[in-house]
């Protein structure tokens, strides 16, 4: 347009003759519209850019509203979500290259590869033959790498409001790299330290990871102090993980794993059967306390997924995992020493 308005008139060239004062204000005129319409094209390409943005946004608050998610917990189908999620995954992620700020993307995004890398990777490894340990080891390794991808995520989310973060906790400046974060920011500091946590259990070995668990703990530490009964006691069942399955050495401690074990059980035994598999898997399982054990997983069985509809899926998968530990007990512990003791008379007989 601009460049067809600014082309010379060639008659008027092959006639050699000056503009008259009348062609003087058509030229003026023309000039004038030329850069109106300029104008325009600049203001209608900036609107379609905005109403663009618009409608993305219009779109993301949808799709992370908190009722869009029960979509996915309150379902019974795992096959179902197991394949469904990969692409809402990568559809969260592809909105959230378009709206980098927006922090319902963020969470959704770097929650649901935590979310899906627990339930839909590292649980199916972990019940995999033990025959095939190069299958299992590959899905662990998947597992460590999207529960990475989640805690940077939202640790990226964290980064905007300190952008110290992470050296402050590298440093141990628990108190300073975290004071600035309120109940606003509970969800992503709550996730990152399960995603942050999660990829540590996948390779104990792998101290790159486990000299940070503190800058791990100290997170949810933060969510604690903000709310103790932080999403109907998922604070506590992460404390008994921790505390359950760490040595010692690393901040380990039994009598912490049990009282948050009391504290969830106050809060979700009605709704969730989470806690119960934790400390069966940690706790019971160190101890070699067989009773317990088998106790803890034969609740999780007993328990009727639609007594919590919004928990569904994790009740229906903890079901499927109780199920797998009880025909597998024996992989857990030691036989009992009478049971040694008769199989070594057996032997002299023989």
């Amino acid at each position: 347009m601009i460049t067809f308005i600014l082309v010379e008139d060639k008659s008027a060239r092959e006639k050699g003759a000056s503009m008259s004062g009348q062609d003087n204000k058509l030229s003026s005129k023309c000039r004038v519209l030329s850069g109106g319409l300029a104008c325009l094209l600049v203001l209608i390409s900036t609107a379609g850019c905005s109403l663009e943005k618009i409608a993305l946004k219009k779109a993301a608050g949808m799709l992370t509203a908190p009722s869009s998610g029960n979509v996915f917990t309150g379902d019974d189908d795992p096959e179902l979500i197991a394949g469904a999620l990969p692409f809402a995954i990568k559809f969260y992620e592809s909105l959230l290259a378009s709206l980098p700020e927006h922090e319902g993307l963020r969470l959704r995004t770097g929650s649901l590869y935590i979310m899906y890398a627990s339930a839909f990777v590292q649980t199916p490894a972990d019940m995999t033959p033990a025959s095939e340990v190069e299958s299992r080891q590959a899905q662990l390794l998947r597992a460590k790498k999207l529960y990475l991808r989640g805690r940077d995520i939202l640790l990226a989310a964290l980064e905007k409001k300190n952008p110290h973060l992470r050296e402050e906790l590298k440093a141990r400046q628990f108190k300073k790299a975290l004071s600035p974060f309120g109940l606003k920011d509970i969800d992503f500091l709550y996730w990152a330290a399960a995603g942050w946590v999660a990829a540590y259990s996948i390779d104990p070995f792998d101290m790159s990871i486990g000299l940070t668990l503190p800058e791990a703990a100290a997170l949810m530490n933060r969510v604690l102090e903000l709310d103790p009964n932080y999403a109907s006691g998922a604070v506590h069942n992460f404390y008994i993980l921790y505390y359950g399955s760490l040595p010692e050495a690393l901040g380990g401690d039994e009598s912490r794993a049990r009282e948050h074990f009391r504290q969830a059980e106050k809060l979700c035994a009605d709704s969730d059967t989470s806690y119960l598999l934790s400390l069966a898997t940690t706790v019971a399982v160190k101890n070699q306390n067989r009773q317990e054990f088998i106790s803890l997983l034969k609740k999780v069985l007993e328990f009727d997924p639609d007594r919590a509809p919004q928990n569904r899926l994790v009740n229906t998968l903890n079901k499927r995992k109780a199920a797998w530990l009880l025909e597998h007990v024996d992989d857990f512990f030691l036989p009992p020493e009478d049971s040694q003791k008769d199989s070594g008379h057996g032997e002299v007989r023989l």
